[in-house]
């Protein structure tokens, strides 16, 4: 594409197929196309957030303190949900297309031959971006592992680290000791890193202690204490007592959640913020598809859950939600998840299955799927069907007032079923 089109959609097309692979981490072709472009690192601090579950919420509660608090802030997070905008915004606000457009033209003609992927398109546009928005702070949501990712082109003052657990084994490894590894790959020599996993990997912790100039570890450095309708945030030199619950649902939220204070407590030098700003925050901190429930009838629920963590986390979620009749799970996930593991987390609380295929390259079927299911929890009716669309809409169709629905297992997933509510609501 040699001139500067308009239309969104064919850049995004053309992008996806300027590599051979969808993903290919290394940082090397990214730096030689970021020096064509003149990029340099960020003038403002940043963070970025690396971990196998928790990164977008913690990313999404960093950027609406900040803003909260008067900063001009930059974010990219991916994948999106519904549009591909969500992926870069400046103070919450999605960028636009006519942004998106000149920033994949700039980067298509400083690359010359140089193939890039997907994400690292994608990944650059931020940088474009953020580079003459000037914020006042960067938030860098890793795409995959962290030594290698894209993300990590420019060393973050402060790696935020959430909870590792075991996905995209082929890329990082089959073991927690040895994706940590990768995940450390963000801390850099005499910087900050906030580590807000409650049992961390020795590897995590021995790259932690031997590279950074700081380290903040959960239940170590910082912790807190749940009561019923509040918490308390305790670090060696501050306490914030009698703190508002996130609006984040789950125990593992509360860990992110204490991570990210941290953060904000370990950035106060160069960007204060009054701890009157978090009481105001919290509980107003929600993201689409992190068990996002939707009141009405039938109560419905939406999670991005697609590994056995976050599952496991889905299923405390619904455990804890009032529901006097049936659970209706509607699912479709990637074929390169623990998709056994992932749903064997949940089979004691759903009554009925709803199972699509998804139609993008890694998608797993909707006939391997059933069977899966089929092997797990027998006896339970498992309905399939082509589209998460149709197994959405006949889930709802013959669920009653009083069940529940709940869609899960990718962003793909939910992001289908919140088109689909958008056009029939």
């Amino acid at each position: 594409m040699s001139e500067t089109p308009g239309d969104l959609a064919a850049w995004l097309d053309f992008i996806s197929l300027q590599h051979s692979k969808e993903i290919e981490l290394g940082l090397e072709r990214l730096s030689l196309v970021a020096e064509q472009l003149k990029l340099r690192p960020f003038k403002c601090p940043l963070i970025t957030v690396a971990g196998t579950n928790g990164k977008g919420s913690s990313v999404t509660a960093l950027e609406r303190i900040y803003t909260a608090a008067g900063y001009r802030t930059g974010c990219y997070t991916s994948p999106h949900l519904t549009t591909y905008n969500e992926r870069i915004r400046l103070q919450r606000d999605f960028v636009t297309d006519e942004m998106l457009c000149e920033a994949f033209h700039r980067i298509n003609t400083a690359r010359d031959d140089i193939p890039l992927t997907y994400f690292e398109f994608s990944t650059l546009a931020a940088f474009i971006i953020f580079q003459e928005f000037e914020p006042d702070l960067v938030l860098l949501e890793v795409g995959l592992g962290g030594r290698l990712d894209a993300t990590n082109l420019y060393p973050a003052d402060i790696a935020l680290i959430t909870s590792i657990g075991i996905d995209h084994a082929d890329w990082l490894g089959n073991d927690r000791e040895t994706i940590a590894i990768e995940k450390a790959g963000i801390i850099h020599p005499g910087k900050t890193v906030v580590i807000a996993d409650p049992e961390p990997p020795q590897s995590l912790l021995k790259i932690a202690h031997d590279r950074a100039g700081a380290v903040f570890q959960l239940n170590r450095d910082f912790h807190y204490d749940l009561m019923e309708s509040a918490w308390n945030w305790h670090c060696n030199q501050k306490d914030l007592i009698a703190m508002p619950l996130p609006g984040l649902h789950g125990h593992a939220q509360l860990n992110n959640i204490a991570g990210v204070i941290m953060s904000v407590m370990a950035l106060q030098r160069d960007l204060p913020t009054d701890d009157e700003i978090l009481r105001e925050t919290l509980p107003e901190l929600t993201l689409a598809g992190r068990f996002q429930v939707i009141d009405g009838t039938p109560l419905l629920v939406l999670d991005v859950a697609h590994n056995p963590d976050s599952t496991a986390l889905l299923a405390e979620n619904l455990r804890g939600q009032n529901c006097a009749g049936e659970t209706f799970a509607v699912v479709a996930m990637l074929k390169d998840k623990d998709i056994e593991m992932s749903l064997s987390n949940l089979r004691s609380n759903i009554d009925r299955w709803y199972v699509a295929g998804l139609t993008v390259a890694r998608g797993e079927s909707e006939n391997n799927i059933r069977n899966i299911i089929q092997k797990i929890d027998p006896g339970k009716s498992v309905h399939v069907f082509a589209t998460v669309e149709e197994a959405w809409q006949q889930a709802v169709k013959q669920s009653s007032s009083i069940d529940r629905v709940v869609g899960f297992g990718s962003f793909h997933t939910v992001g289908a079923i919140i088109c689909d509510l958008a056009r029939t609501r």
